[in-house]
């Protein structure tokens, strides 16, 4: 009897743990499933009283902060409400995808087209920086001092703006200048007048001139003359110029010199003290090129002897041919009087004066005259 009793015990027993484990296995998943349904209610919940909540964001753009009352809780979804659109080029302190919570603060730097002409080079960027100078900066373009950038560095950036830099190079060179050497005149009363005498030679001075040539991207736009030094002193020519009066000197022919040459001129004879043959006629006037006086010259066509030059009259002569103050007949010009002296006149030569230079150019030198001689008077008209 005792064994039969064991038996049935043993056989109440599995089945009733048979059935707790059945009943804990079919019912976990129920208990799993109800948790996870109350813990994703409870997220959805607070998403709802989350998202739903107004939540206060300041927005910055390029400087300029507003402050903005939203439902939304991804920064896409409030740039989108805002209509704020953000460029490839844009910057931005979050993410596109991050959540946004009550006062946060979101900066968004949005990027300018710019064009920059530089080295002969243009190029297109897009910068978020605000002056031309950290936008140059961004560009990798190198600015020196001397350069030249417009609009300048410290100006504001605008969208597609041109920004140009202008390369400034300067260059330097010497060269060297003659200083030709003046004439000075200076009156000698001690030198005949008429006649001059160099007392000084004179030679030219040299300088040297350093240039500064400023360069526009290669063009030249300025030269200035920054130096100028003398190397040579010029030394003027000093010439002396003859102030003294010529006596007009008449020469008494001797008796052992008798007149006995006589010309005869439409009828009356003239007695000649003397007959030049073979005479050499030049012309002259009393201009720079002849006398080195200009109009202004208080000596302008004054003769050696003091009188005023006059056309038809007056000739120049060597007083030791023909004295100062006489009268001559020249075959072929006629009578004239001999009233002024030449350095160039010497010997058998005459020198005869006209009023016009083209003439006396024209007149040129003339050879194989003779000339008579006939003294301090002249002769009656003929």
């Amino acid at each position: 009897m005792g064994a039969l009793q064991l038996k049935d015990t043993h056989g109440k027993r599995s089945s009733s743990m048979s059935f707790a484990l059945r009943w804990k296995h079919e019912n976990l998943r129920l208990i799993v499933l109800s948790a996870m349904i109350s813990i994703a209610m409870t997220f959805m919940f607070l998403v709802l009283l989350y998202g739903t909540a107004d939540k206060s964001v300041s927005v910055v753009v390029n400087g300029q902060e507003t402050v903005v009352s939203t439902k939304q809780w991804v920064l896409q979804r409030l740039l989108d409400e805002q209509a704020i659109k953000i460029g490839p080029h844009d910057e931005v302190s979050l993410p596109m995808n991050a959540g946004i919570k009550d006062g946060d603060r979101i900066v968004i730097d949005q990027a300018y087209p710019l064009t920059v002409k530089a080295d002969g080079k243009v190029r297109t960027l897009y910068t978020t920086e605000r002056t031309v100078q950290a936008a140059i900066g961004q560009a990798d373009i190198s600015i020196r001092n001397q350069d030249k950038v417009f609009p300048s560095l410290g100006a504001a950036i605008e969208p597609n703006m041109t920004v140009t830099v202008i390369r400034i190079d300067k260059k330097y060179s010497e060269s060297e200048h003659k200083i030709p050497f003046t004439v000075v005149k200076k009156d000698d009363p001690k030198l005949d007048k008429g006649k001059q005498k160099m007392v000084q030679a004179g030679q030219d001075g040299m300088i040297r001139k350093r240039f500064e040539s400023v360069y526009a991207d290669g063009v030249l736009i300025s030269q200035t003359l920054v130096t100028k030094a003398t190397e040579t002193a010029k030394v003027d020519k000093v010439v002396a110029v003859g102030t003294k009066k010529l006596e007009p000197k008449v020469t008494v022919l001797s008796a052992k010199t008798p007149s006995v040459t006589t010309l005869t001129k439409s009828g009356k004879d003239l007695k000649a003290k003397k007959v030049l043959n073979n005479v050499t006629l030049t012309a002259y006037t009393a201009g720079v090129a002849s006398t080195g006086k200009s109009k202004k010259h208080p000596q302008y066509g004054i003769t050696a002897s003091g009188a005023r030059v006059q056309e038809g009259r007056t000739i120049a002569v060597d007083p030791k041919v023909i004295p100062i103050g006489w009268w001559v007949y020249i075959e072929g010009i006629g009578f004239r009087r001999a009233e002024d002296t030449g350095s160039a006149i010497k010997g058998n030569k005459i020198d005869v004066y006209f009023e016009s230079e083209s003439y006396a150019e024209k007149f040129g030198r003339k050879r194989g005259f003779t000339v008579y001689v006939i003294g301090p008077k002249k002769p009656d008209s003929i």
